[in-house]
């Protein structure tokens, strides 16, 4: 079965904390050359059937009023997996 992936991203004015842990760990643990670090989240949808436009249309509407908070985050990409 075919499976639409969501990236859910904080707005960039946000503060990210867990993402500024992990920036902070990773040369801790020999991880170096990072700049930053921005932690956010991914769905994947599977789909009964095709993905088709209106499939499509439906992960986005999902994405912009149930996945995401749209006050603190954007929907970075709504793509079919492959």
């Amino acid at each position: 079965m075919p499976t639409i992936v969501v990236h859910v991203m904080p707005k960039p004015e946000i503060l990210d904390p867990q993402g500024k842990a992990v920036g902070n760990a990773l040369p801790r643990l020999g991880y170096e050359g990072f700049a930053a670090v921005r932690q956010g989240k991914r769905f994947e949808l599977t789909v009964d059937g095709d993905v088709t436009e209106e499939m499509l249309g439906k992960a986005r509407e999902a994405a912009e009023t149930m996945l995401s908070n749209p006050v603190i985050e954007d929907v970075v990409a709504v793509e079919v997996a492959d």
